[in-house]
């Protein structure tokens, strides 16, 4: 008896612990998306030059100093061709609506969001840069 009330419980619950999963994993990689955007501020205000951030594939950024057109910034956290992966466990997606180019004061020019699409169930999150250079995630 104890144990089939056990049963009924556990699979009732499954469900909830994989979509909590799915979603938990889709905002951890929201989060490396926001770091990985504020280190291209962080170089910006360093180095003293514009800063941009691209799209480089379905899963991965890159940052490029002196622009847009400018050389890909290779570092630690990148690969060969400087770009730098977000983490694919629930992400199939990242996508932007204008690459972000911080000025060397860290502000953003234009601002924009970039949005990670998680995988079936798993919604969708956005990173959000303002035009102070300020990044969240929603």
């Amino acid at each position: 008896m104890v144990l089939a009330i056990g049963g009924t419980v556990a699979a009732l619950v499954a469900p909830t612990l994989f979509g909590y999963a799915k979603t938990a994993a889709l905002q951890a990689a929201a989060r490396e998306l926001a770091t990985s955007i504020n280190l291209g501020r962080h170089i910006a205000i360093s180095r003293n030059t514009a800063v941009c951030v691209e799209v480089a594939s379905a899963t991965s950024i890159r940052l490029r100093t002196g622009g847009c057109s400018g050389a890909v910034w290779t570092g630690p956290g990148t690969d060969v061709s400087g770009a730098i992966a977000i983490s694919t466990a629930g992400v199939t997606n990242v996508s932007t609506t204008a690459n972000v180019v911080f000025t060397s004061l860290g502000a953003a020019s234009p601002g924009g969001t970039y949005t990670l699409t998680g995988s079936s169930g798993a919604g969708a999150r956005s990173v959000v840069v303002a035009a102070t250079g300020r990044v969240s995630v929603r």
